[in-house]
């Protein structure tokens, strides 16, 4: 499924008010144990998940918006150019990391969670090029630490959860 969330951050959170729940706008909220994933493979509809939210009366909902930094693409170039790649499986990777780089800018997740009994839950969406650079930075193990996040823009809010 193709997403444009560039369209649909607008959209979330116009429904959001037009329902009645207050918006705060915040950060990724990764750093909570007791995290409950919403299933968006099978169930995408964040109406859904505002739903249970609703009929458990909750009235506040983060919702946070990430933008893609094309800074991460020269970070993980160099550290391609540094691997003990093959020469060809290199100018591969970097190409394709290249290519990525044309979403400077666009909105590569979105984010809602809320709070209830002790547990947060969270619903993400991820664009398939987000999810794709995602796992290629995985493979080359390139991962920024969530705490450098706020300190260092030049990464553009990217950070491995494993």
């Amino acid at each position: 499924m193709k997403l444009n969330l560039d369209t649909l951050k607008t959209e979330i959170d116009d429904w959001l008010k037009k329902t009645g729940f207050v918006v705060f706008y915040g950060f990724a909220r990764t750093d909570v144990t007791r995290e409950i994933d919403w299933d968006t493979e099978h169930h995408p509809d964040y109406k859904l998940f505002v739903d249970v939210a609703k009929q458990l009366e909750v009235r506040l909902v983060v919702l946070h918006q990430r933008q893609f930094n094309a800074a991460i693409i020269e970070r993980a170039v160099e550290e391609v150019q540094a691997s003990s790649l093959e020469y060809e499986e290199q100018r591969r990777i970097e190409g394709r990391l290249r290519e990525l780089g044309m979403y400077d800018g666009f909105t590569c997740a979105v984010e809602l969670s809320f709070d209830y009994q002790e547990n947060m839950y969270v619903f993400e969406l991820r664009t398939e090029w987000y999810d794709e650079l995602h796992d290629m930075l995985d493979q080359l193990d390139i991962g920024i630490d969530p705490d450098e996040e706020d300190n260092d823009e030049t990464y553009g809010g990217y950070y491995s959860k494993n």
